[in-house]
């Protein structure tokens, strides 16, 4: 094969690192790392062990479907902010003839949720990536898939009733542990107790919101055991009358520390907090929204951390793309590091991201 039809694009696409890494190991030059080099080094090896594969994919007129089940983002800014990752993958896969094609459904609606994998199932598509925050509507959702020969990778949320090729996120469980340190240090000063608060969660059908209290209560188990750790749920129509429940929930439980598992619960309680002079109680929240960040810099949160939504999307694409195209395997999973994120490192860590 005429090594001038493949790009240093191309390269850098399979082998999952940058343009500039896969430029500085061809070339020899700068500072690379052992795994990253060998990651371009095994993709130059299949170039010339499979000679015409990417000839053949990029001459073909096969188009291939990868479907996004996801949650709408005009309802959440988590969910707004995975979105970007689309956009990226859009761009990036296009001339590789990859449609990427999204179902929305609602987030407290669980037949919103049937509804849309129902939609997506009668497009028949390649492949698909999918938040099954939903359990048992998405075990039953994967299962057709499975029937159909369809393959699948979660991200965000993973269930283990059902083998998708990959899961791309963060272990839930340790995040939770992880959320229950940082408040711990946070409140620790404090007399009072620490409570993971749930907000416009439909905890019992969500997996990794059962997985994070699962986490958070063990760490406070672990360290004090008689301890009293609570748990707050306002959902649903609650929400008309968010701020009185949650003073009362603050008084009745005598509460030092919130631990909020979700991106912009974060805003909703530290606006609560300020305007009913409480805000001495610590709060421990998720992702670098724009309001989120304006609250860490004004210590009106503790810790937050980090779950990079655009990536886990982004990701979730990658590996199936692959699949589709040049029969890779993905990993069983890609495991996400815990980030936490305070009012110093927050611009130095945005400032990396952007470049």
């Amino acid at each position: 094969m005429n090594k001038n039809m493949i790009r240093i694009k191309d390269i850098a696409k399979l082998s999952g690192v940058s343009v500039g890494t896969v430029d500085r190991v061809i070339h020899k030059r700068g500072k690379v790392s052992e795994k990253a080099r060998k990651k371009v080094e095994k993709v130059l090896e299949e170039i010339d062990y499979t000679p015409n594969l990417l000839a053949k994919t990029l001459g073909s007129s096969k188009v291939f479907t990868i479907a996004l089940l996801i949650p709408h983002p005009g309802q959440d800014p988590y969910w707004k902010l995975s979105l970007t990752g689309l956009d990226i993958a859009q761009k990036e896969w296009r001339p590789y003839h990859m449609e990427l094609q999204p179902y929305f459904f609602e987030l407290e609606n669980a037949k919103s949720y049937t509804a849309a994998a129902e939609k997506l199932l009668k497009a028949s598509p390649d492949a698909v990536v999918s938040a099954p925050i939903f359990q048992n509507e998405a075990v039953d959702f994967f299962k057709q898939l499975d029937q159909l020969g369809i393959p699948y990778i979660h991200f965000n949320t993973m269930i283990s009733e059902v083998s998708p090729l990959s899961f791309i996120g963060q272990d839930s469980y340790q995040s939770g542990k992880l959320g229950a340190s940082l408040l711990h240090l946070a409140s620790k000063h404090r007399e009072g107790k620490v409570t993971i608060l749930h907000i416009r969660e439909s905890v019992q059908h969500s997996v990794h919101f059962r997985e994070k209290e699962r986490g958070f209560r063990d760490f406070f188990r672990s360290i004090r055991p008689s301890q009293t750790v609570s748990a707050v749920i306002i959902e649903g129509n609650d929400m008309d009358t968010f701020e009185e429940k949650l003073i009362i929930a603050i008084k009745k439980n005598d509460i030092k520390g919130l631990f909020i598992p979700t991106s912009s619960g974060a805003k909703l309680t530290a606006g609560v907090l300020e305007k009913n002079g409480l805000g001495h109680i610590s709060i421990v929240g998720y992702d670098l929204l724009k309001e989120n960040i304006a609250l860490l810099k004004n210590d009106k949160i503790a810790f937050l951390i980090h779950q990079n939504p655009s990536r886990q999307l982004f990701r979730g694409i990658y590996h199936l793309a692959n699949h589709l195209l040049f029969k890779k395997k993905a990993p069983s999973k890609e495991l996400f590091p815990l980030e936490v994120i305070t009012a110093e490192n927050v611009d130095s860590y945005l400032e990396a991201v952007l470049h």
